[in-house]
């Protein structure tokens, strides 16, 4: 059957999708680019945050018409939107064939007449970027921020064999992959459920020793309760790891962090970018921020300010809280208004900008490696990025008077000549 297969989400979910696909490809089914050539659309949804929701019931009801006027046989939804509100789903969307939870493959094959195994099959989409590759280390989480939803949708921590995961890095090197992001909800937890004690650096000594010595490995998304000094030496000494790091820190308030459950303290989270820095003065160090949290006040906010002032982060991802159902959050006193959180989010940001633009421009005259990801000759330029930006939500770097044989996947050297708050540009050397 010639399946189309729609990923919603985060880059933990296009893991999974792959995951999906691998299963869908060695049970003979083909996968199509679009949907106008599937005779099956497959949709792996996101359920974290309302607008998640939203996009993917849209979605869902596109599917849904296809259907209606016969231009689709079959449609089945997986993933997280599921595991949310599984109970409450068919009623409001008839016309979808199948309903999965996440990391359900075999019960999509049962669906689909044909046979599966629980082996993990790790394969492609048409959409996935042959050169920058995602790695999932675990799959769940047990922190109990008091904001988040993900442990009711995930359920608690799970991790995967390091020797399942160290065969899956070499199989996506293998197939192409110049830099691996490793992702989970958490990365610091890693093992914590198998062996009583994380594991990430032993994972870490494991893909370095088997993966080539060129390609890069990326750690997004630890929690910085568990993030010492040890792990940032290893990073900063890695052979293929490059010295980026996205800790998402939420606030900057002892009371706001606490009401959060963060578990750290600012002054605690002050030391670990302080460390960061004092070993690599170039470490690239990526946040997360939140605005608005219940009680939070001007002073609270201040605090917020004044933290991020001085720690001076590379980057920032900022939101505003939104009150998720089944959350201790959403039940708090102290709700700040729309027009309050967006008020505060505005400042936040413009302070970052200036940061990041600040860190930017310590760049310019320096050389750095750069992935060449997008190559256009009619223009006579070329987009790719360093270590200091990672896919999709950090800038890019454009590279003029590109060379005839510089290929997409090429990592090349090249000087920085302009910078810009997110972006910047060079030439190859």
């Amino acid at each position: 059957m010639k399946i189309y297969c729609l990923t919603l989400g985060c880059a933990k979910n296009r893991v999974d999708s792959e995951c999906l696909a691998g299963a869908l490809t060695a049970a003979g089914h083909e996968l199509v680019s679009s949907v106008e050539e599937a005779e099956c659309a497959l949709v792996n949804t996101c359920g974290f945050i309302r607008p998640a929701v939203e996009e993917s019931v849209a979605a869902i009801l596109d599917l849904e018409e296809l259907k209606r006027d016969k231009k689709l046989k079959k449609i089945g939804v997986v993933g997280c939107l599921v595991n949310r509100y599984e109970g409450d789903l068919p009623s409001e969307v008839p016309l979808v064939d199948f309903w999965a939870r996440t990391e359900d493959w075999k019960f999509v094959l049962d669906q689909l007449k044909t046979p599966g195994d629980d082996e993990r099959h790790r394969g492609t989409l048409p959409s996935s970027s042959k050169y920058t590759r995602y790695l999932k280390i675990s799959e769940g989480c047990g922190n109990r921020c008091t904001y988040c939803a993900i442990p009711g949708i995930r359920g608690p921590l799970r991790s995967l064999p390091l020797e399942v995961i160290v065969k899956e890095a070499c199989q996506l090197a293998e197939e192409g992959a110049r830099e691996l992001c490793v992702v989970g909800q958490d990365l610091t937890v890693y093992g914590t459920d198998v062996s009583g004690r994380p594991r990430l650096i032993e994972l870490l000594d494991a893909l370095e020793s088997s993966l080539p010595p060129d390609l890069w490995i990326r750690l997004l998304y630890l929690h910085p309760s568990r993030v010492d000094s040890a792990l940032l030496e290893r990073v900063a000494a890695g052979r293929q790891l490059i010295p980026y790091l996205d800790i998402p820190v939420q606030h900057g308030d002892p009371e706001i962090l606490a009401a959060m459950n963060r578990g750290i303290a600012p002054e605690s989270l002050r030391a670990i970018f302080s460390t960061a820095r004092a070993i690599n003065p170039d470490f690239a160090l990526r946040t997360t921020c939140m605005v608005g949290f219940p009680g939070e006040k001007k002073r609270h906010f201040d605090n917020l300010m004044d933290f991020v002032a001085e720690v001076r982060f590379d980057r920032m991802g900022a939101f505003t809280f939104f009150p998720e159902e089944d959350t201790a959050a959403a039940e708090m006193a102290g709700q700040v208004s729309e027009r309050t959180k967006n008020k505060r989010l505005g400042e936040l940001m413009r302070l970052q900008e200036e940061i990041s633009f600040e860190r930017q421009r310590q760049f310019v005259g320096k050389e750095l490696k750069v992935l060449v990801e997008k190559i256009d000759r009619k223009e006579g330029y070329a987009e790719g990025r360093s270590f200091r930006e990672a896919p999709e939500v950090d800038g890019i770097i454009e590279i003029r008077s590109i060379r005839e044989d510089l290929k997409e996947g090429d990592i090349v050297t090249v000087r920085v000549t302009e910078a810009m708050p997110h972006d910047m540009t060079g030439e190859e050397i």
